[in-house]
């Protein structure tokens, strides 16, 4: 396995041509990605962890204000495997894993593909701070990083950004990404995402250890917890490595009433941003209204996990059919 040069990483080149019909990565990379799809396997079945499969067509589907998820005829292509998984979760399956496709339109770049493996497990039981070890424990074992750097979403800010978060004004916000993107398009979580984007990760970047970024602002909690602190904070986590993303983690809201409020939360931001409304999971929230027990879970990008453990700048270079070469 190629050893990690953080450098390398940090301005992807665009990939040569090579004819359509040819994969865009060697043989070789692809034997390496298969045996690091193994060790990942191996390392959950260690643990006892299950392994499970869930539908690749859905009738409905979890709401993002800013993701499209793609259509299938009278379906979607699933964007993540989360709202079935947690509905084993709630018939008692235990610790569950999945290795699968998903989808998500528009997403193309040197890190994103529209078509995409992902790396998704739940833990009934565990606290955040015990998922966030696990994730450590196998990003390490596949790519003999260091041991993480963790910062709060505060304190990145001010180190990488020169910015207070949860104190600064939308005024000052909008001062401090001018030279970056009109302020007026973006909203307040659009403009800390710009500047997470644009300033904190590639801080990153530069450091030399994965980085656990947590405690992140209440309106960006997702499917996750918030603590109410003061001051409240979303019970939330990210991997990075030089500067990539490649895991997403929450203490799992487990509230029904909460988790469908904030689904039309979501709907009604898309409404905003020009995008349609999408069905709700029903059976998902049923689940919910069942009883979801305490749980962590965690989604990982397994092709930017192979990246950075084989140390590849682009993933067309560890995926043989990208979508934007057909």
């Amino acid at each position: 396995m190629a050893s990690l040069s953080w450098e390398r990483l940090l301005d992807p080149p665009m990939i040569s041509d090579t004819p359509l019909w040819s994969p865009s990565t060697t043989l070789e990379t692809l034997r390496e990605r298969a045996k690091i799809i193994g060790q990942v396997r191996r390392f959950f079945e260690s643990r006892g962890v299950l392994e499970v499969e869930t539908p690749l067509l859905a009738p409905a589907i979890a709401p993002e204000p800013h993701m499209e998820p793609i259509s299938c005829g009278n379906f979607f292509l699933r964007s993540s495997p989360e709202t079935p998984m947690k509905r084993l979760l709630a018939a008692g399956s235990g610790p569950v894993f999945q290795i699968c496709r998903a989808f998500r339109s528009g997403e193309s770049g040197p890190r994103h593909n529209p078509e995409f493996t992902i790396l998704e497990w739940y833990r009934p039981g565990w606290s955040l701070g015990q998922l966030m070890g696990e994730v450590v424990d196998l990003v390490r074992e596949i790519t003999q990083a260091p041991s993480p750097m963790t910062f709060t979403y505060r304190e990145a800010f001010l180190r990488f950004a020169g910015i207070d978060p949860f104190q600064a004004s939308e005024a000052e916000l909008a001062a401090h990404i001018t030279s970056l993107h009109p302020p007026s398009e973006l909203d307040r979580d659009g403009m800390l995402d710009l500047l997470l984007l644009e300033r904190v990760e590639p801080g990153f970047a530069q450091l030399e250890a994965p980085v656990l970024l947590t405690d992140y602002p209440p309106s960006q909690a997702a499917m996750a917890e918030v603590d109410p602190g003061p001051p409240p904070v979303a019970r939330r986590f990210e991997l990075y490595l030089y500067g990539i993303e490649l895991a997403n983690g929450y203490q799992e809201l487990t509230d029904p009433w909460e988790q469908e409020q904030r689904l039309e939360q979501a709907n009604a931001e898309r409404v905003r941003n020009g995008l349609a409304p999408l069905p709700l999971d029903r059976l998902f929230l049923d689940a919910l209204n069942a009883g979801l027990p305490l749980s962590a879970g965690v989604a990982l990008g397994l092709d930017r996990l192979v990246m950075v453990a084989l140390g590849k700048q682009h993933i067309e270079e560890v995926i043989p059919f990208p979508w934007d070469r057909t």
